[in-house]
């Protein structure tokens, strides 16, 4: 869903998460009553909040790279960790975590495409997602997917700010390469498991783009 203002030389499109409007709607409706009733400072400052939440839950249109094998980003964000893991569905396996600032678009992509094996949710704390520990003790959302030639997993981790993770698709749900499955709600962090063989093109301290950024490639 967007919105769009048009003037004499066009469209402004601004696509937003459908996720977000209820919260968009509720600070500009609690702004508008405000305004309406003599509280004009706080109806401006919940407007500004409004507008704020509006620039958060944008959710622009990317387009995956066209490489065989490829596996895109799952977020925005900033890498803060490459470390070689153990994982139950993928086995030997590289983890990229991404750490989302407020300031980045929120939306959640499939790596790669696939088939949904599985998607497990897991309550816990709500520790800063930049440390290495939020990816174990915070609550956390994981999405198993089995590709053509690869399994990954990608787990969407709530951070000091989040306290909402949504996850659109359930077992057996078919995603194609950076289609969208959900979000998290303010600064998160998520972590992407990829095969230990993936031919891996990110390193820590690099900011990628969800479903456009090469995380990896494998044959």
């Amino acid at each position: 869903m967007s919105v769009e203002q048009r003037g004499g030389h066009g469209g402004v499109r601004i696509p937003v998460a459908r996720d977000g409007w209820p919260i968009i709607l509720a600070f500009a409706a609690g702004g508008c009553a405000l305004w309406v009733f003599g509280w004009s400072l706080a109806g401006f400052l919940l407007g500004a909040v409004a507008i704020g939440c509006l620039f958060f839950f944008r959710d622009p249109e990317r387009v995956p790279p066209a490489v065989a094998g490829a596996i895109v980003a799952p977020a925005d964000g900033r890498v803060v960790a490459v470390q070689e893991v153990v994982d139950a569905f993928v086995g030997e396996g590289i983890r990229v975590s991404i750490f989302l600032s407020p300031l980045d678009v929120h939306v959640n992509r499939s790596p790669v495409a696939g088939l949904v094996a599985d998607v497990e949710y897991r309550p816990g704390r709500f520790r800063a997602a930049y440390r290495g520990e939020a990816s174990d003790v915070n609550e956390r959302c994981t999405l198993r997917l089995q590709g053509e030639a690869m399994r990954v997993a990608v787990t969407q981790i709530a951070g000091l700010l989040a306290r909402r993770i949504v996850c659109r698709v359930r077992a057996g749900d078919k995603l194609g390469l950076g289609e969208r499955f959900g979000l998290i709600c303010f600064g998160s962090r998520t972590d992407l498991v990829v095969p230990r063989e993936a031919d891996l093109r990110v390193r820590q301290g690099q900011h990628v783009r969800g479903g456009e950024s090469l995380i990896g490639v494998i044959a």
